[in-house]
C-alpha cells in the first residue's frame, strides 16, 4: 500500500471516529443534534480530504456503526437513510473537489451541491422506507426537516467546512492535483 493510501485510510478512520464522537456534543438535546447535523461534518471533510471513495464509505458507515455501537439514532427509518445521505456527502465533496479547479468559489459549490443531493438523497431513502412500512413521507415533511430545522447546521457547515479546507490547502496538507477516480 503507498504511503498516499495509508494516510487516507488513517484520516478516513479518524473521520469516522469523529462522526461517533461529535453527537456526544449534541446528545442531550435531540432538537439541537438534528439542527446541528454534527455528523455532516466529518463526512464532508473526508470526502474533501480523502477523497470521494473514503468519504463514501465513512458515510455510510458512520449511522449504521454508530447505531451499533450505541444504538443511535434509530436504524429506521433515521439511520438508515442517514447511510444513504452522508454517503452521498462524501462521494461528491470528494468527486466534485477533485474534478473542479482549486479555486475558493468551487470548495463552495462543491459544499452546496454535496449537501443539497445528499438532502435529496435522503429524502429519496425516506420516501421509499416509509412508503414499505405505509407510512406516508410529504413534501412538507421532507422540506421542514431537509432545510428549515436545518439551517443552523448548513449555516454552520458552510462556515466552517470551508475554513478548514482552505486552511489546509494553504498548509499544503491537501494535496491540490487531480486524483485519479
Amino acid at each position: 500500500m503507498k504511503k498516499q493510501e495509508v494516510r487516507k485510510l488513517v484520516l478516513a478512520g479518524l473521520f469516522l471516529a469523529l462522526c461517533l464522537v461529535l453527537p456526544f456534543l449534541t446528545g442531550q438535546l435531540k432538537e439541537l443534534g438534528n439542527a446541528l447535523s454534527p455528523m455532516h461534518i466529518p463526512v464532508l471533510l473526508c470526502g474533501f480530504i480523502c477523497g470521494w471513495r473514503y468519504g463514501l464509505a465513512v458515510g455510510f458507515i458512520a449511522p449504521l456503526l454508530r447505531f451499533l455501537l450505541f444504538g443511535m439514532p434509530p436504524i429506521f427509518p433515521i439511520g438508515i437513510s442517514m447511510a444513504f445521505e452522508l454517503a452521498a456527502y462524501g462521494l461528491l465533496s470528494g468527486l466534485l473537489y477533485n474534478l473542479l479547479p482549486k479555486k475558493t468559489s468551487n470548495i463552495y459549490v462543491t459544499l452546496i451541491i454535496s449537501m443539497l443531493f445528499g438532502r435529496i438523497i435522503w429524502g429519496i431513502t425516506r420516501v421509499i422506507i416509509l412508503g414499505v412500512a405505509g407510512i406516508e413521507f410529504t413534501w412538507a415533511m421532507f422540506i421542514t426537516a431537509a432545510f428549515i430545522k436545518s439551517v443552523p447546521g448548513i449555516i454552520i457547515h458552510i462556515i466552517l467546512i470551508p475554513l478548514i479546507v482552505i486552511a489546509l490547502q494553504k498548509a499544503n496538507l491537501i494535496e491540490n492535483r487531480k486524483e485519479s477516480c
